[in-house]
């Protein structure tokens, strides 16, 4: 599949945007000079609340569960987080979890983003969703569903999310995503032994020939996968994975967007939100550069520009691929502590900003 077959879906998705959610449309068109500014265009992912109805072999936000008497998101904190982003010209919004479609008050938190000021994503693992919630979504305004599957095959799948019956639902919401309309793009764990396998080929081919893109999340050494750095990828596998985005309609956060060559897009194209109200920089590294209960998230945006690991251009998925990032920081800072670690209590003056992000393209 060539650059001019993307370039067409590309434009019909954003064609159909501009009738649909014309202010949404606009902020977007103002990205790449908001990035050249060295202004954040994150994608917000929402962690609202981490119930979930799976256990999967992997989950990044294992240790995060359990009783903790901290101000938990609602939908009036939802409501105040999008009014800031708005402000911000930020356009996006990932709900997730935990499984979103077990939330009672998923609705609400929907209507608190408000669909006609955001595009918004839903996380799945498909359990709940047939054609009479695919519809029900449509209608309240999430534009697209990103449904996890991890394996073509049945049997792996569900023994990768630790739950039996899984697949059939997963490939059930499938179709019932693309009976009702709804967009959806298949979410999928990538280690680097499946990345080289015969089945993760399968898989793209599969997908893609019912016209759905394969976005990858490539293995990362957190959560319930701490310490198994077998599974990272390196230089030489990223590089395989580069020949097959010039064949397949498949991509990864590295992959550019809306023209822009981000590189790893830690605060610049996406942070997390913890049910906690704590911003982290990506869903997978686990440190608090601020919370939105406490400040605004204009100063927390700032706050993670300054440590040169989110303000600066990096070429690879440092939390995926990075060993030096992972020994000085993950490893010392993260394991074995009470999540999300502070970033003052992670980087020192050494992980300072030098080179702005903005100012990349002028040092190189």
């Amino acid at each position: 599949m060539g650059d001019e077959k993307l370039n067409e879906r590309e434009s019909k998705k954003r064609n159909s945007l501009k009738e649909k959610k014309p202010y949404v449309y606009e902020k977007i068109q103002k990205f790449e000079e908001k990035f050249k500014r060295g202004e954040s265009i994150a994608i917000i992912q929402m962690q609202y609340n981490y119930a979930c109805n799976f256990h999967c072999t992997h989950c990044s936000i294992k240790r995060f569960r359990g009783v903790n008497s901290n101000r938990q998101m609602d939908p009036d904190a939802v409501r105040e987080l999008a009014r800031q982003a708005d402000e911000l010209g930020l356009a996006r919004f990932v709900i997730t979890g935990g499984e979103p479609l077990v939330f009672p008050d998923f609705d609400e938190v929907v209507k608190a983003i408000d669909p006609q000021k955001f595009y918004i994503n839903v996380d799945t693992n498909g359990w709940f969703l047939d054609v009479e919630r695919a519809k029900h979504l449509k209608e309240i305004g999430v534009d697209r569903v990103q449904l996890s599957i991890d394996n073509l095959e049945e049997a792996g799948h569900d023994a990768f999310r630790a739950y039996e019956g899984s697949f059939a639902k997963t490939m059930r919401a499938v179709d019932a995503c693309q009976e009702v309309g709804l967009d959806i793009f298949i979410q999928t764990v990538v280690t680097k032994q499946r990345l080289h396998s015969e089945e993760f080929i399968k898989f793209i081919e599969y997908f893609n020939g019912r016209g759905i893109g394969v976005f990858v999340s490539f293995a990362k050494p957190v959560g319930a996968w701490e310490g198994q750095y077998d599974i990272m990828i390196d230089d030489d596998d990223l590089k395989f994975f580069n020949t097959l985005e010039k064949k397949y309609h498949v991509y990864s956060h590295l992959t550019p967007g809306y023209g822009l060559e981000m590189g790893c897009i830690a605060v610049k194209g996406m942070f997390s939100v913890t049910q906690y109200g704590d911003v982290l920089p990506c869903p997978y590294i686990h440190i608090s550069i601020g919370n939105i209960f406490n400040e605004p998230l204009k100063d927390i945006i700032e706050r993670g520009f300054s440590i040169k690991y989110f303000g600066e251009h990096i070429d690879v998925c440092t939390i995926a691929q990075d060993k030096d990032f992972i020994c000085n920081y993950v490893e010392k800072c993260i394991y074995n502590h009470e999540l999300p670690v502070n970033s003052d209590d992670v980087f020192g003056p050494e992980a300072a900003t030098k080179v702005p992000f903005q100012d990349y393209k002028k040092e190189s």
